[in-house]
């Protein structure tokens, strides 16, 4: 049975609470939801080694709490919510990216701020939030003891702190090992990089790449090409991570197609070996869905 995702959720706006349990039900989690930040602290300290990621509003009493758990050595991935332009939430205080990077300071520089413009894509933010926590440096330096609220004067607390991290973020790793099927996969990919949010010039430049690197495997896929394997596998990474549709692909191929019927036609050649193509086109979309399908956090 795959070991359970289970959060910790402190999200004191009530307009908040109903869409992040839809949301969060829909993908199978375990969450607990607490009603006040000393609830949530005694929740988190009582299941600190059971927990793997914290959802939090971004407010000054939730990083109060982060405070709190910093100072008991309880560190663990946190994802929080915040508004980049006009508040969504009537009457809640979520602070802006600029108060919430003051805020970050209080607990460790893992913690993921997350749009809460970008709601419905809260899975995405739980796995690069815990992404970021698992390259937290464990070994002692200034760098590291930094990213965890520590100077180097810290001696035998630092020590312990980055022992603790180290520790929690075997547990965590393994539990993701089971959890995930590609390892380290789904949940490193950044929605920012997804074809949806990239602004027009930086779409049209990634879907020109993308039929460049589809034409070579056309060209290539009945050729002695013994890199062909490697190609659409690239290929596919680079769909993967955009978070490209199948239909999208389809789309890419035929156009492709199209205008090597027409440079045929122009030639007064046939173009119906052509119709051989379809089975690159077959060939891509099984090994980009048996990615997508792979990835996915299994079901309890």
């Amino acid at each position: 049975m795959p070991a359970h995702f289970l959060l910790g959720v402190f999200v004191p706006a009530a307009s908040l609470v109903e869409p992040l349990q839809q949301l969060l039900v829909q993908q199978r989690f375990v969450v607990s939801w607490s009603q006040s930040p000393s609830e949530f602290e005694e929740w988190v300290v009582s299941n600190r080694h059971r927990i793997d990621c914290l959802i939090i509003q971004s407010a000054e009493e939730s990083f109060q709490v982060l405070s709190h758990l910093q100072e008991k050595d309880i560190l663990l991935p946190t994802l929080a919510l915040y508004s980049s332009k006009a508040p969504l939430v009537p009457n809640s205080e979520l602070l802006d990216s600029d108060t919430f990077s003051q805020g970050q300071q209080a607990y460790h520089q893992a913690v993921l701020a997350f749009d809460i413009r970008n709601i419905s894509d809260i899975d995405d933010g739980i796995y690069q939030a815990v992404d970021s926590y698992l390259q937290l440096p464990t070994e002692a330096s200034a760098d590291s003891l930094g990213q965890l609220g520590l100077g180097l004067e810290a001696g035998r607390d630092g020590d312990k702190r980055l022992f603790l991290l180290s520790l929690q973020q075997q547990r965590l790793a393994e539990k993701l090992k089971e959890r995930l099927g590609y390892i380290g996969v789904y949940y490193r990919r950044n929605q920012q990089n997804f074809l949806r949010y990239m602004s027009a010039q930086e779409r049209e430049e990634c879907l020109d790449k993308v039929r460049q690197d589809y034409r070579r495997i056309i060209l290539n896929y009945f050729a002695d090409d013994e890199s062909i394997n490697q190609k659409i596998d690239d290929f596919v990474n680079v769909a993967f991570f955009a978070d490209m549709s199948v239909p999208k692909i389809v789309e890419i191929h035929m156009e492709l197609i199209e205008d090597f019927s027409k440079q045929l036609k122009l030639e007064g050649r046939s173009d119906e070996t052509l119709t051989d193509y379809r089975l690159t086109l077959i060939d891509v979309i099984a090994h980009l869905c048996e990615m997508y399908r792979r990835s996915i956090p299994r079901d309890r």
